[in-house]
């Protein structure tokens, strides 16, 4: 072992020993349900003290820390505030590095890239640092330079962290609980992919493209050219971090519109695109001069799963109704956990408890992101396991609450995401609802729909001559034939049916001078009439034989 690896392990330990039997840790065994007003908590450590031990760790423990905020199943609230606003203090790169970077990565000098390039940094953090610059073009653009050496520290602590991780969780009832292992496998996902500006620039090209039908937002777009894994440059806007606006401005701007975009946009991310910034720190988004919202820092997003989106659908639908039952089965189809360990039932309980909680807060003072953070360490507390989407999707909500909270104190977040919500089921339902669909799905089904009549007709032919034997216990003749009669009956309805939707889907294609919604007129009556009939036939189904099963017995 290295002397710099003894330095590294003796480091760390220290860090652990000094809040290993600290309050910060005895507290994650409280309930998020508890009542106790935390404010009158007194902690061995303050959350400053945490935030300054681990700036002197070094980056990748910012990055940590970072994370953490995120956990409230980890860190008591008080910790998550503090460490939410964490941020780096690194020196920077000397002029002389960042011309000899630039050069090594793009194979042509500053001086003859650009006309102008400001040697004094416009923010510096512990991946890179940011100039300004100007092109030949005219066009102005903020190029992103990687520190030196950054990855191999990066790698290096992770393989500390991962090695004290996999140790926790073998002999560690509250680290198995927590999976500390897992929540450092996705801090190595994100600095790995933060540390390569080619996924950056890409990112960058793909939610402007996502976004581009919303007005009040501005993403800048990167400069193939210029760019590469270790630098990046892009479209340079001037703007101003939402955290640094006056009182003055905040009063005369309506930023309603703004907002309505900003939520609409990261919602339309998660559920329709399945690509999200994962970010939206208040000090990652700026306010342009025309009163428009850049997002900066695409080094972090999200993707979800076609699957995993309609889950999340379905969870956000409850969280706005403040239905705690559609919310814990939600939570439950997007989790693990072993049904012999995990109690199900007192998670149902808690879901309930902290969705009726909820109910009689203010709409301003309503914070979506932390309720479901909260969910996280009551799923953690029950034996369940959240997938870590739901970490990055209440990371995402909780940074708009705080957006929200700065521009538009009084704005309703919950109605805003009830009313996407709505939009989003009701175009899901038109979409699904369309004949070309309703004909695909028959076309996939169409070898049962051939063969049944024949079948069909084989059946009650037997049935016809007595040919048909079945072996059951108890059996009663009159009963079982007057189930087959309802089985042919219904199967010979839902033909018709189909064949009635078919007719149609195929007359569709026929140019009609008289339409209904676009749509044929003899179609489109066929095609309600089509789908009347399967009401009616699937009320029979549903409600008929239930009666006809109690006045049996």
């Amino acid at each position: 072992m290295s002397l710099e690896q003894i330095t590294t392990y003796t480091k760390f330990f220290s860090f652990i020993l000094k809040y290993y039997n600290s309050d910060v840790v005895k507290s994650t065994a409280g309930s998020p349900l508890n009542d106790d007003d935390e404010n009158e908590l007194e902690f061995s450590h303050k959350p400053e003290e945490l935030v300054e031990d681990l700036k002197k760790m070094g980056p990748t423990y910012v990055k940590l820390g970072q994370l953490l905020s995120t956990r409230p199943d980890l860190l008591p609230d008080h910790y998550l505030n503090a460490l939410a606003n964490l941020q780096d203090d690194v020196e920077t790169i000397s002029y002389e590095e960042v011309e000899k970077i630039f050069e090594e990565e793009i194979g042509v000098k500053i001086k003859k890239a650009f006309v102008d390039f400001d040697q004094v940094p416009l923010a510096s953090a512990s991946i890179g640092q940011v100039h300004k610059a100007l092109l030949h073009s005219g066009r102005v653009v903020a190029v992103k330079i990687q520190r030196p050496g950054i990855r191999k520290n990066f790698l290096e602590d992770l393989d500390t962290l991962k090695k004290m991780a996999d140790l926790a969780v073998n002999h560690s009832k509250a680290a198995k609980k927590y999976a500390l292992d897992h929540v450092i496998e996705e801090l190595r996902f994100i600095l790995l992919n933060e540390l390569d500006y080619n996924k950056e620039a890409q990112n960058l090209l793909i939610l402007k493209e996502n976004l581009k039908s919303y007005q009040h937002l501005v993403i800048p777009s990167p400069v193939a050219e210029y760019s590469s894994s270790k630098v990046l440059t892009m479209d340079f806007i001037d703007g101003k971090k939402i955290t640094a606006l006056g009182n003055l401005k905040k009063i005369e701007t309506d930023f309603n519109p703004v907002i309505d975009d900003l939520v609409e946009a990261y919602l339309k991310q998660i559920i329709v695109d399945g690509f999200a910034h994962a970010d939206p720190h208040p000090g990652n988004i700026h306010l342009t001069s025309d009163d428009k919202i850049a997002l900066m820092d695409l080094g972090m997003v999200a993707k979800f799963s076609p699957k995993l989106q309609e889950k999340i659908m379905m969870l956000l639908v409850g969280m706005s109704k403040k239905d705690g039952d559609a919310i814990t089965d939600a939570l439950l189809e997007i989790s693990e956990y072993d049904s012999a360990k995990a109690n199900l039932e007192n998670f149902r309980k808690n879901i309930n408890r902290l969705v009726m909680d909820s109910v009689s807060t203010n709409a301003e003072d309503m914070e979506t992101g932390r309720i479901l953070l909260q969910m996280n360490r009551i799923a953690a507390d029950d034996g369940i396991q959240l997938a870590v989407e739901l970490n990055i999707l209440g990371k995402i909500l909780l940074n708009l609450d705080q957006i929200v909270a700065v521009l538009t104190p009084k704005y309703d977040l919950q109605k805003a995401i009830r009313k996407f919500m709505e939009k989003m089921v009701n175009e899901k339902m038109k979409k699904e609802l369309k004949p070309e669909n309703l004909y695909g799905f028959l076309l996939d089904n169409k070898k049962l729909i051939e063969n049944l009549p024949g079948r069909l007709n084989k059946i009650t032919e037997n049935l016809a001559n007595n040919d048909l034997e079945i072996k059951i216990n108890a059996i009663d003749e009159e009963r079982l034939t007057d189930g087959f009669q309802k089985v042919a009956n219904r199967i010979t309805s839902g033909l018709i049916i189909a064949a009635m939707i078919i007719g149609a889907a195929l007359l569709m294609r026929i140019p009609s001078s008289y339409s209904i919604m676009g749509y044929g007129i003899l179609p489109f009556i066929f095609f309600m009439i089509a789908i009347g009939l399967g009401l009616f036939l699937v009320y029979n189904i549903m409600f008929r034989d239930e009666s006809f099963k109690k006045h049996k017995n």
